[in-house]
């Protein structure tokens, strides 16, 4: 009589585990990962509003094909302005890249060393960014450096700053996140420190030096240092879920289309944006493909060698605390597959 009044205490306990653990699946990651594929990337970019996206951007450069960008959804929906392939879009962490590159362009050329600190280049920090004679240019291109991340500060994009000056004061005089080269954090605050480490040594702006020695090289004519540079109607719309606010106003870095850094991750990853001995260097320091996300504007730009394809994907609503992001994986990793099995009609 025990062992089966257990055995049925445990079945109940095991029913309402489950049920619960049921309640707490996100399900919207569940079904946009689980539908059944479409036959064409036209139509998983289609999908995508289905999913929460007012719109999508999607570019393919797949080996012997054209290269083709598809799209869904709004532009501008305040104006009910389609989704454009020549839209400007704010591609967030993706910038690092191109400084990434401009590191290792710099450190080809002699004009700075990789293995000099960050107490070498900006003696005022010493004292103030905490371990500042040991953190090495490698370590904060690698995100090894431990400088805490301005962006994590308490309550940061309720009211974002609006200079490197206010943004790097988020952060001095705060100890470390761990000592330099012990661990790996992603952090802001190296490549708000490097882009003034390129403006220290060329003697202009970050971007002013990407155009010289990148764009400008690749023929690329639709990337700008920020919104605050172009025209704002060629500005694809950016909301976050739950605010009807069009957020493409705010200045947070690089704009630029898909096609634009299509061309760009293609020249990174066949080695054409660099010369002589450059791609050694960023090989030995940074990685090939990047995400980037800003409220309102969330990026994917991957390679993939196996098929020889870049793919750039550009949705713009974003909820940091929900899954939006999740899903939007969901949606490029589908795309992916479609690409592979040659359905990019």
């Amino acid at each position: 009589m025990m062992k089966k009044k257990a055995h049925t205490i445990f079945r109940i306990v095991l029913l309402t585990s489950t049920a619960i653990s049921l309640f707490f699946v996100p399900w919207s990651i569940v079904w946009a990962w689980i539908v059944p594929l479409p036959n064409s990337v036209q139509e998983q970019v289609e999908e995508a509003l289905d999913r929460g996206f007012d719109g999508i951007i999607v570019y393919v450069d797949k080996a012997g094909e054209l290269p083709k960008t598809y799209t869904a959804g709004w532009h501008d929906w305040d104006h009910t302005i389609p989704a454009r392939k020549d839209a400007l879009f704010k591609i967030a962490s993706v910038s690092k890249l191109y400084h990434a590159v401009a590191i290792a362009k710099l450190a080809e050329a002699k004009q700075l060393s990789l293995d000099k600190t960050l107490a070498d280049y900006f003696p005022e920090l010493e004292g103030r960014i905490e371990y500042a004679d040991k953190i090495t240019l490698r370590m904060m291109v690698q995100h090894r450096s431990g400088i805490p991340n301005y962006t994590d500060t308490f309550n940061y994009w309720a009211n974002p700053k609006e200079t490197s000056e206010e943004n790097l004061a988020l952060i001095l005089d705060q100890p470390a996140t761990f000592e330099p080269g012990k661990g790996y954090e992603y952090s802001n605050t190296n490549y708000l420190l490097l882009s003034e480490l390129i403006k220290k040594i060329t003697g202009e702006s970050e971007f002013h030096y990407f155009k010289r020695e990148i764009l400008n090289p690749l023929k690329l004519k639709n990337t700008f240092a920020s919104v605050n540079n172009v025209d704002l109607d060629d500005v694809m719309s950016g909301r976050y879920e739950g605010y009807n606010t069009d957020l493409k106003t705010d200045d947070q870095g690089m704009v630029a289309t898909a096609e634009d850094v299509g061309i760009f991750l293609r020249a990174l990853n066949d080695g054409t944006v660099f010369n002589g001995g450059e791609l050694e260097i960023y090989a030995s320091i940074y990685e090939f493909d990047h995400t980037g996300l800003v409220p309102g504007y969330q990026t994917i730009a991957k390679y993939y060698e196996d098929m020889d394809a870049v793919i750039v994907q550009f949705t713009n609503t974003t909820n940091f605390k929900g899954y939006n992001w999740n899903i939007s994986e969901v949606i490029y990793n589908r795309i992916v597959k479609l690409v592979r099995r040659g359905h990019t009609e």
